[in-house]
């Protein structure tokens, strides 16, 4: 039962540590345009691989 007294903390901190993060990426606008991320992948215009001239 001793062990509840550290895994209980460790738990509720690392809990808030990705809480935090969460509301850190809401905050910066990560999650504004799904719709353009959607639309970008089919684009040819960004190619990963350049054209040979």
């Amino acid at each position: 039962m001793n062990v509840l007294a550290y895994l209980i903390p460790i738990s509720l901190v690392l809990g808030g540590v990705g809480l935090a993060g969460f509301i850190y990426t809401l905050r910066a606008h990560q999650y504004d345009d799904p719709e353009g991320d959607s639309r970008r992948i089919l684009n040819d215009q960004w190619d990963d691989r350049p054209r040979p001239d």
